[in-house]
């Protein structure tokens, strides 16, 4: 699953078992999130406790570079909570009034651009 928040952009994927190694059978109780961007992952981390004391991993050769690994039941939590704490009528808007996520705006641009091709006529 793909999530764009107030926190940043993430991949959310069943995780492999082990340490994620492609070949490892998935994991069905662990998921891990997955993020271009290493400040995302910590942002995300500074707003959900549960997920402080799971360490950000690089993969510098991965198509997501930084990566953390959870229960799923402590993301599912995560989940619940940021339906939870919605309290903006404009998602774009939210990410800029934020310090210094420029680009992160610009990309959430493009993507709205880009999805609103669904849109039948």
């Amino acid at each position: 699953m793909w999530l764009f928040t107030q926190y940043g952009f993430f991949s959310v994927v069943s995780a492999r078992k082990g340490f994620g190694e492609p070949g490892k059978p998935v994991d069905p109780d662990r998921v891990m999130i997955r993020s271009r961007s290493r400040t995302h992952l910590e942002q995300l981390q500074d707003r959900f406790p549960s997920l402080q004391g799971s360490r950000i991993e690089s993969f510098s050769h991965s198509d997501y570079p930084f990566r953390v690994f959870v229960q799923k039941a402590v993301w599912s939590l995560v989940m619940k909570d940021l339906a939870d704490e919605l309290d903006y009528d404009n998602f774009k808007g939210v990410i800029g009034r934020q310090p210094d996520e420029g680009q992160y705006l610009d990309c959430l641009h493009d993507v709205w651009a880009i999805m609103r091709r669904l849109e039948k006529n």
